[in-house]
């Protein structure tokens, strides 16, 4: 073991030298009796001193010195286990300063320090060497025995404090890898490994957000794809799909990204600003679609369709509405006859005026009684049976009919129509509630409804006049409501748990998020996205993803509810993984509060004894 001695006496210096590293020509104890009474009138005898292992022993007279020595030692890559300090050693820094320099070099090392005197304040000197667990004091005089058993067991304990700590960045590492494995996963497509949809929105939107204009963006959809499926199965049409994404990457440069976003559909971005080099690549990539593929021994031929666009060409648009005119330029490619890449002209975008007219009649949809909430069952894990129920915003427009919450939740969010809209969700979700009294109540807060500055006050008061309790009702927010200003997210946070409420955290695993993050935040629920219960049974990596969510969340404390589930086997896998709880068509549609009460308030009643409450969660976008 490495051992540092700081101390200005000599004579006190020959002590700790006759203790730690005695001299094979004359016996230690008869040497430590001779220079304790010499130092000490009063000590009589030194007891036998037990023996040390191994010991390599520097001594210093001042603190600068065992600083300088520090350093080295941990330049040399053999730092000292232990340091034995003075308290006094004039006329250079004293032993509470030698020790707190020492400690901001080497946060490892163990900190004995030796006083004769009783004047110098312990919680001072922890102050500023601690952490109190690796700072110990011995007065002197001192025996030999004292010295050598606080040498050998501090040694000791470093040596298990840097092997746990070595065991603990193995650790931290395994579960940073495995991880960052589980996150590719997650962002790339299991059949043909291209990222995914997931993965191409968000570096679409990150380049949108950056102000980077320097690139087309294209949207690919196979046509005749639909009969390979048909006539030569599902397996044929993996193949096919597979053959046709390494096609694409072929015809496209290295820093290209090509992305499956479902199905027979694809997304490009390349990185250029001309319009004669995107259309040359782009009409690279329906030719290669367009060859004779062999597939399971038989030749088809496909073909492709391409929307696109530059982005340089527009001044000020969302990643959402360049996806969006790409669609409306692919629509018009199919409707041309197929097999071509059309650019996409403003004149095309009917869907503005649509927007448009959407946006007028939300201001109006309240006061028309024009909206509505349904509900969905949700099923406990253990007995297969409704614990609770999803609100399910519906509209129906007198111009456009019933428009899906994933057309109109957006705009109302641009328009800022979504907090009148979101109040009016709020009261009557609770007001609703009131005819279930065990179920808990969430409702789901959209990204801008998340930052509203009043928010904390208005979710109180409503839930006063409804005459329901913050513990009944869980707030269910999405990542971007949590990333858009984390700091402030982790505030609100707190305070509404402080407050009574519970959180739930939306569509996990389709955003920017880990367990690993977002457990900095304040949540007693993670919903898992529909899109991996999707997977189960075809995807061969999509259950043990579910799995590693759910043990990370129980872990965390956390509940798990998955949905979409849709099928027998999804139940049955889900239950296996540990969700806790199941939604999805395979228990039951949304419906109206008419046919909502009916089954859940006789339910109620029957179960009026039953604890703890079951879950009920509110949401305003389609499921």
């Amino acid at each position: 073991m490495k051992i540092l001695v700081v101390d200005d006496e000599r004579a006190v210096l020959d002590a700790y030298k006759h203790i730690l590293t005695p001299s094979s020509g004359q016996p230690q104890e008869d040497a430590l009796r001779q220079l304790a009474n010499s130092l000490f009138s009063d000590v009589a005898s030194t007891p036998k001193v037990p023996a040390l292992a191994e010991t390599e022993v520097t001594y210093c007279c001042q603190g600068l010195e065992a600083v300088e020595a520090i350093k080295r030692s941990l330049a040399e890559g053999a730092p000292f286990k232990v340091a034995f300090i003075d308290i006094r050693m004039p006329p250079g820094i004293d032993g509470k300063e030698t020790a707190r320099q020492i400690r901001r070099i080497d946060p490892n090392i163990n900190l004995v320090i030796v006083s004769a005197y009783s004047d110098h304040n312990v919680t001072d000197i922890s102050a500023v060497a601690g952490p109190p667990d690796k700072i110990f004091y011995i007065s002197k005089p001192f025996d030999a025995a004292e010295i050598t058993q606080m040498a050998t067991a501090l040694a000791n304990r470093w040596d298990f404090d840097t092997r746990q700590l070595e065991a603990l960045k193995s650790k931290v590492n395994e579960l940073a890898a495995s991880e960052a494995r589980a996150r590719h996963i997650a962002s790339h497509d299991f059949l043909t490994g291209a990222p995914n949809r997931m993965s191409f929105q968000r570096s679409l939107t990150d380049r949108v957000r950056s102000g980077d204009k320097g690139f087309a963006l294209a949207l690919l959809d196979l046509d005749r794809f639909k009969h390979v499926n048909d006539t030569f199965g599902h397996g044929a049409g993996d193949d096919l799909l597979t053959n046709v994404y390494q096609s694409i990457r072929e015809q496209v440069p290295p820093s290209a990204i090509v992305a499956r976003l479902g199905g027979d559909e694809f997304a490009i971005i390349i990185d250029t600003t001309s319009i004669e080099e995107a259309r040359k690549i782009f009409s690279s990539v329906i030719d290669v679609c367009a060859r004779r593929h062999s597939i399971y021994g038989n030749t088809v031929q496909i073909g492709g369709s391409i929307g696109w666009l530059l982005a340089s060409s527009f001044e000020s648009s969302s990643a959402v509405d360049l996806m969006r005119f790409c669609d409306v330029a692919l629509y018009a490619a199919k409707k041309d006859g197929r097999s071509i890449a059309f650019l996409f002209d403003a004149a095309m975008d009917e869907s503005t005026k649509f927007k448009q007219s959407i946006e007028s009649g939300l201001k109006h949809a309240i006061t028309q009684g024009e909206l509505a909430v349904h509900y969905q069952p949700i099923i406990d894990r253990n007995t297969l049976e409704p614990v609770g129920v999803e609100a399910l915003l519906r509209w129906t427009s007198p111009v456009h009919g019933p428009v899906s919450p994933t057309v109109f939740i957006p705009i109302a969010e641009e328009s800022g129509l979504i907090h009148e809209i979101g109040d009016w969700v709020v009261r009557r979700a609770l007001e609703d509630s009131l005819n279930w009294p065990e179920y808990f109540i969430s409702i789901n807060l959209s990204p801008r409804q998340f930052r509203r500055v009043d928010l904390v006050e208005s979710l109180c008061q409503h839930a006063l006049a409804a005459g329901v309790p913050h513990s009944r009702v869980q707030l269910e927010i999405t990542e971007t409501a949590l990333f858009d200003d984390a700091s402030r997210a982790s505030s609100v946070l707190a305070e509404l748990q402080s407050l009574g409420f519970r959180i739930a955290l939306d569509d996990f695993g389709t955003g920017y998020s880990s367990l690993l993050n977002v457990k900095n935040f304040g949540l007693d629920c993670i919903k898992i996205d529909k899109s991996f219960v999707e997977g189960l049974g075809t995807e061969p990596n999509a259950a043990a993803i579910i799995n590693s969510i759910a043990h990370l969340a129980k872990g965390l404390g956390l509940t798990v509810v998955a949905e979409g589930v849709e099928t027998d086997a999804q139940c049955q896998a889900l239950r296996l993984v540990g969700c806790s709880h199941l939604q999805g068509f395979l228990f039951g549609a949304a419906e109206e509060l008419t046919q909502a009460n009916l089954r859940y308030a006789g339910r109620s009643a029957l179960k009026a004894s039953a604890n703890p409450p079951p879950l009920l969660v509110v949401h305003s976008a389609a499921n």
